[in-house]
């Protein structure tokens, strides 16, 4: 009887003091927190990537001591926006199984600062980068402007024939479904080279990168529906528009 006591006794706490982490502690945890969001959210790697082409481009530019704070500072703030998303879903997550509207305006509110904090990102990347990148690129993109019109429609037929062709050598897709490339990629980034080639001066550079943009949506749109892989994509969208710039380049 006394050991069936003992046994159903309850172990006795540790009066011992539970160690305070230290310092280093402290900055292992925090950078666990950043592998965590690094692989779980698909979001913060394109932010890092994003992150990672501007500082290249910083230095290609030359950008000034300002400049660069600036583009230090809009970084810091996208990438701390969306990791405090991040948190805050994973707390709601964990806090409730079912539908709360409150949860959800909770979720909302912090992809609103993400939005805020990406726009105002973008806007100062145009702001610090505009009149560096097209004095940079004014060279190549003259070339492209003086190029004859039958150029622009004979590329946009000659990517179309080669995603067809590439697309019956693989034995993969339709031509306009599936398969590698993808042909609307293809199209939208020749139609990027082609609009950059059709605006003048003053508003080339605007253009340009607007056309780029709605190309990105539209590849990415191509990945988020299933119908394509991100390297059918990809190799769309650079055949797209390599091949466009080759025969501008080449009959200007």
């Amino acid at each position: 009887m006394t050991l069936l006591t003992r046994e159903r006794r309850p172990p006795r706490e540790s009066s011992a003091p539970r160690r305070a982490p230290t310092l280093l502690d402290s900055f292992n945890y925090a950078l666990e927190g950043i592998i965590h969001v690094l692989r779980t959210q698909r979001n913060l790697r394109i932010h890092f990537v994003v992150a990672a082409l501007v500082l290249v481009a910083a230095l290609y530019f030359n950008v000034s001591k300002l400049e660069l704070i600036a583009l230090l500072l809009a970084i810091a703030f996208v990438l701390i926006a969306e990791m405090i998303n991040s948190a805050i879903e994973g707390a709601i997550d964990v806090s409730t199984t079912s539908f709360d509207p409150n949860a959800k305006l909770a979720k909302d509110i912090a992809a609103g600062a993400v939005l805020i904090a990406s726009v105002n990102a973008v806007a100062i990347g145009y702001l610090v980068f505009a009149g560096k990148t097209a004095s940079k690129s004014s060279r190549t993109l003259d070339r492209i402007l003086e190029a004859p019109a039958k150029v622009t429609v004979i590329a946009l037929v000659i990517v179309v024939l080669v995603v067809i062709a590439t697309k019956a050598w693989t034995g993969r897709g339709t031509p306009l479904r599936g398969g590698l490339p993808s042909g609307h990629a293809a199209l939208a980034f020749a139609g990027w080279i082609a609009v950059t080639w059709l605006v003048g001066d003053n508003h080339r550079f605007v253009v340009s990168a607007l056309t780029f943009l709605l190309a990105l949506l539209v590849a990415q749109t191509r990945v988020e529906s299933g119908v394509h892989s991100a390297v059918e994509v990809f190799y769309g969208g650079a055949l797209g528009a390599l091949l466009t710039l080759a025969l501008f380049q080449a009959f200007a």
